[in-house]
């Protein structure tokens, strides 16, 4: 389930069911509050990289979808797969809650896979998507992810994605880009690269 425009006031009163989630598992979405969280770990990121000039831009080219996420325990205690291995198109996904079961796994550069558990029930996950490896031209990873289960009951999260606007073109800033840094992708529209990823020719060149 996923609500667009979760950084708008009015969207965040959309229906019942979210409230009736947020009681079910003690989670509290402020999705307002975590939205400046995402800008303030993506001013962290351009200061880190020398592009505090590329703030207003990146600040004002992002939409967010908050979407709301659950796992079935499949009843065993054997690991199975509860969402392959992946990793997230947009800009900065940001893990906002989890409930107290287990499950999320990142994988390192070197190909092992880690468990990533929340050091409190009040602590997010901040990852890199691929829109922000290419804005950066791969300084930065988008890491793969995905939710591994066992057990009975079900896991609940909550996540906040910082998405492109529709027109908006993702290009990596001249200041990425030099001899030792060639440019990795042409400039792009996420909005078009959505709709041939997500087509029979799309997965044929990524399987490629």
């Amino acid at each position: 389930m996923g609500f667009d425009d979760a950084n708008v006031y009015e969207q965040r009163h959309l229906s019942k069911l979210i409230i009736t989630f947020t009681i079910h598992t003690g989670a509290v979405v402020r999705s307002t509050s975590k939205a400046k969280q995402d800008q303030i770990i993506r001013r962290m990121i351009l200061a880190s990289l020398g592009l505090e000039n590329y703030l207003e831009e990146q600040v004002e080219s992002a939409n967010y979808l908050l979407r709301v996420m659950k796992y079935k325990g499949p009843q065993t205690k054997e690991t199975k797969l509860g969402i392959n291995a992946h990793t997230d198109k947009n800009i900065v996904p940001l893990i906002l809650y989890q409930n107290q079961v287990d499950g999320l796994q990142v994988e390192t550069k070197a190909g092992k896979w880690i468990n990533d558990k929340p050091s409190s029930p009040h602590s997010f996950i901040a990852m890199i998507g691929d829109s922000l490896y290419a804005w950066t031209n791969g300084r930065l990873r988008s890491p793969y992810y995905r939710v591994m289960m066992s057990g009975n009951e079900a896991r609940y999260s909550t996540g906040l994605f910082s998405i492109p606007k529709e027109g908006y073109i993702t290009k990596a800033p001249e200041e990425v880009v030099d001899e030792e840094h060639p440019l990795l992708f042409k400039p792009l529209d996420h909005v078009e690269f959505l709709g041939f990823y997500y087509t029979e020719a799309g997965q044929l060149a990524l399987s490629t």
